[in-house]
C-alpha cells in the first residue's frame, strides 16, 4: 500500500488521544512551539473548534479519501458543523483559484507558504486581523495538485478504533504545548508575542508563558496532585506542567485526563491515591457538594491523608464546608489550605487567575512556584473561611454587574436605541474594561460559549446572599440578580456563558 506524504496545507483526519477523528489543516507551527521530540508529527488546526495540535503521522488520513468513512462513523452536531467548514473553505479556495489570473488554471504554480504571522502586543499595525478566515485562506491554501492528490492516495496501513462524536458543549481538541523550558531571563510582558492568524476566543489549554509575568519560576521538588479538570482546572494543570511541576492528575470522567498524560502528567485513580501519593494535593470542583464529597465519600481525600500531607481547596464554596473540611483534614494530622480563584478560563488557560488564600501560612509558601504559574498574584487572607468569604462578595458583585449590563442592553433595544452604540459609549466611559466590551460583544454576536458557567454564578450568588443573611447584612441587589439568574436556568442556560443572563431578558 503506497504512503501518503502530507506537508503544510494539506487537510487531513486527525486522531488525538481517545478523542474521535477530526478534519483539520496542517499549518506551519508557531515559532516557539517545538516539534516532539523523537515524533514524526505534523502541526495540525481543527475544523470548527479553532484548537491545534501536533499529531503523529500515523494518526493522520488525508481528508478526501476518508471523507465519507468518517461522516458514516459520526454523527454528532459538532462534526457536522466541522465538516460543513472544511467544505466552506474549499468553496472559498476553488473561487480564489478561479479569480486569480480571470482563467482559474493555477496547474503548475505554487504559491509558497507563508510563515504564520506573529505580532507583539504593542504592534499598531492590526489590519491583518480585520478578517482572520480569509488570511487563513490567503496564507495557506493547498493548491489543486494536492488536493486531487488527497482523494486519490489511501490512508496509512493502521486501524482507528473511532466512536461517534458525542453532541457534547464540552468537546473540544486541546493545544499539546510543546515548547522548551523557559529561560531564566524573561522578557517584559509588553514584548509577549501573540499568534494572531487563529480566533482568539480558543478553547484551548495552551498555557502562557507565565514567568514573563511573575519573573523565572523554579518549581518546587514537592510532588503535585490535582483532582478535576473543568474550566479553570484544565488551564491551571496545563500551566503546572509547563513550568516543570510534577503532577499526578484525576478527574471524575476519566477520559478528560488523556491529553494532561500527554503532557506529562501522571494519572491517579482516585482522590484517595493521590492524596496518599503526592505531597500537596489542589481539587477544583463545582459546588460545595462536590467538595465535601471529593473528600469524604468513598475513596475520597481523607482516605490518602497522612501527617504532613497538604490539601488546598480551590474551589468556590462557602465557608462553612471550608471550615469542616479544614477540621477533618487536619484531625488526619494534614494541612489544609484554601485558595480559590479569581478569573475564567481564558484567564486560567492565560496564567493570570488571581488567587485569594487563606488558613496554613506555611502550606501557602510551600505553593509559591504553583501560584506564580498559575496566577498574576495571590493574597493571603488569614484564616480559613476568610477567602471563601472574599471571593463569594467578588463574584456577587461580578454576577449583579453582569444583569445589570444585560438589562442595560435589552433596554436600549425595548426604547429604539442601537444597542452597539450604548455599548461604544459604555466602553468611553468610566466603567470601561475588557469584561464589559467582551461580555457585550458576545451578547451581541450571540455567542454564549462558556468562559465562567452562568450555573456557577448563580449558585455563588446564592451562597453570598446566604453569607449576607448569616451577619444580618441585606443584599438587595444580589438577591434581585440572582432572581433574573434563576430565570435565565429555567431558560435551559445554566452551562452557557454567565453573559447568557441576557437571555432572561428578551424570553
Amino acid at each position: 500500500m503506497a504512503t501518503v506524504h502530507l506537508r503544510i496545507g494539506d487537510l487531513v483526519w486527525g486522531k488525538l488521544g481517545r478523542y474521535p477523528p477530526w478534519p483539520g489543516k496542517i499549518v506551519s507551527p508557531p515559532k516557539d512551539l517545538k516539534k516532539p521530540r523523537g515524533k514524526k508529527c505534523h502541526f495540525v488546526k481543527f475544523f470548527g473548534t479553532e484548537d491545534h495540535a501536533w499529531i503523529k503521522v500515523e494518526q493522520l488520513k488525508p481528508y478526501h479519501a476518508h471523507k465519507e468513512e468518517m461522516i458514516k462513523i459520526n454523527k454528532g452536531k459538532r462534526f457536522q458543523q466541522a465538516v460543513d467548514a472544511v467544505e466552506d473553505f474549499l468553496k472559498k479556495a476553488k473561487g480564489k483559484e478561479q479569480n486569480s489570473d480571470g482563467k482559474g488554471d493555477l496547474k503548475g504554480k505554487k504559491t509558497p507558504n507563508k510563515p504564520l504571522k506573529i505580532l507583539e502586543e504593542d504592534d499598531e499595525d492590526l489590519s491583518a486581523l480585520k478578517d482572520p478566515s480569509e488570511k487563513d485562506l490567503t496564507d495557506s491554501d493547498p493548491e489543486p495538485s494536492t488536493l486531487e492528490r488527497l482523494g486519490a492516495g489511501p490512508g496509512s496501513a493502521f486501524k482507528w478504533e473511532s466512536s461517534p462524536v458525542k453532541d457534547d458543549p464540552h468537546f473540544h481538541h486541546f493545544l499539546l504545548s510543546q515548547s522548551e523550558k523557559p529561560a531564566s531571563s524573561m522578557e517584559p510582558i509588553s514584548k509577549r508575542l501573540k499568534i494572531v492568524e487563529e480566533d482568539t476566543g480558543s478553547t484551548s489549554i495552551q498555557a502562557a508563558d507565565s514567568t514573563a509575568i511573575n519573573g523565572s519560576i523554579t518549581p518546587t521538588d514537592k510532588r503535585i496532585g490535582f483532582l478535576g479538570l473543568g474550566l479553570m482546572g484544565s488551564g491551571i494543570v496545563s500551566n503546572l506542567l509547563k513550568m516543570g511541576h510534577v503532577v499526578t492528575v484525576w478527574n471524575r470522567t476519566a477520559e478528560k485526563c488523556d491529553l494532561f498524560i500527554q503532557e506529562g502528567a501522571r494519572l491517579g485513580r482516585t482522590p484517595a491515591e493521590v492524596a496518599s501519593m503526592c505531597d500537596i494535593t489542589f481539587s477544583c470542583v463545582s459546588d460545595p457538594k462536590a467538595a465535601r464529597d471529593l473528600v469524604l465519600g468513598p475513596s475520597g481525600v481523607l482516605q490518602g491523608i497522612r501527617p504532613g500531607k497538604c490539601y488546598i481547596e480551590m474551589s468556590t464554596v462557602d465557608p462553612e464546608t471550608i471550615t469542616e473540611l479544614s477540621q477533618v483534614i487536619t484531625s488526619r494530622g494534614g494541612r489544609f489550605l484554601e485558595a480559590p480563584v479569581a478569573g475564567s478560563q481564558q484567564l486560567s488557560n492565560d496564567g493570570m487567575l488571581v488567587i485569594l488564600a487563606a488558613g496554613d501560612r506555611t502550606v501557602y509558601e510551600d505553593c509559591s512556584s504553583c501560584f506564580q504559574a498559575m496566577g498574576k498574584s495571590s493574597f493571603f487572607l488569614g484564616e480559613a473561611g476568610n477567602a471563601a468569604r472574599m471571593m463569594l462578595i467578588l463574584n456577587m458583585v461580578q454576577g449583579s454587574f453582569m444583569a445589570t449590563i444585560a438589562e442595560g442592553l435589552t433596554l436600549a433595544q425595548a426604547t429604539g436605541q442601537s444597542q452597539q452604540t450604548f455599548l461604544d459609549i459604555l466602553c468611553q466611559g468610566q466603567m470601561a474594561s475588557t469584561f464589559v466590551d467582551q461580555k457585550c460583544q458576545n451578547i451581541l454576536q450571540g455567542n454564549f460559549k462558556p468562559d465562567y458557567y452562568l450555573k456557577h454564578i448563580q449558585k455563588d450568588l446564592r451562597l453570598a446572599i446566604s453569607m449576607g443573611d448569616m451577619a444580618n447584612h441585606p443584599t438587595p441587589m444580589a438577591a434581585a440578580a440572582n432572581e433574573v439568574y434563576k430565570r435565565a436556568k429555567a431558560l435551559d442556560q445554566s452551562d452557557n456563558d454567565i453573559s447568557a443572563v441576557y437571555r432572561a431578558y428578551i424570553h
